[in-house]
């Protein structure tokens, strides 16, 4: 059986100077700091044999798959699998201590964490991104690919994949922005998962560090 490498890469910071939630929303770019985060996710990957680079639609994972996608000498597809997870919250000022979540006319919504009941429901997205997975395993078979998603879609489908409960706390995700999470296949079976931080340094300059709105 052919052994694949997908790697699934988070994108950069991006512009956000009023602090929304911006989900899905059109015209959020990566920040100075984000395209050099980027840059660095490619120069990570720089030894490796890259045959296929697929990116989320929204514009900064677009932006984080360029570089990746340059430096093999291919085009960046486009797979809607991989979009940020749709939120209730989205273009709204939402942030841990703000009391948004105190708020009684937020309560209704925030009624069910295990769903949740405040956006897309975790299944739906680990079910989109575990058959965009495939799909790259598929056209990279034997070598390697790279898919640019968004926090809670690549931490939902991490989780998925180690056949651990969806929901889950928030805080304690391991995905930081420009981070690797990296699925092995045997064939069509994942055999191991890895995880690294190639824009480690650039992160800790980064005011929003893992905590980006709308990641």
């Amino acid at each position: 059986m052919s052994k694949t490498v997908v790697h699934v890469l988070r994108h950069g910071e991006v512009h956000n100077p009023d602090g929304i939630l911006y989900g899905r929303l059109p015209g959020f770019r990566l920040s100075e700091l984000g395209v050099q985060m980027a840059k660095a996710a490619a120069q990570g990957l720089a030894d490796r044999e890259v045959v296929h680079v697929v990116a989320s639609p929204l514009e900064r994972a677009q932006q984080t798959a360029e570089p990746v996608a340059a430096q093999f000498g291919l085009p960046v597809g486009v797979d809607e699998r991989l979009i940020e997870s749709a939120n209730w919250f989205e273009g709204k000022k939402v942030s841990p201590g703000d009391g948004s979540f105190r708020d009684p006319r937020n309560w209704w919504v925030l009624r069910d964490p295990v769903t949740p009941s405040w956006g897309e429901a975790y299944r739906v997205i680990a079910e989109r991104m575990f058959a965009a997975l495939h799909a790259a395993r598929v056209a990279a078979e034997g070598r390697e690919a790279v898919l640019v998603s968004h926090q809670l879609p690549i931490w939902t489908l991490r989780r998925h994949v180690e056949r651990k409960r969806l929901w889950h706390d928030p805080r304690r995700r391991q995905c930081g922005l420009a981070s690797l999470t990296t699925f092995h296949f045997d064939g069509a079976k994942v055999v191991g998962i890895g995880y690294s931080e190639p824009a480690a340094h650039l992160v800790a300059m980064s005011p929003t560090g893992r905590t980006a709105k709308g990641a």
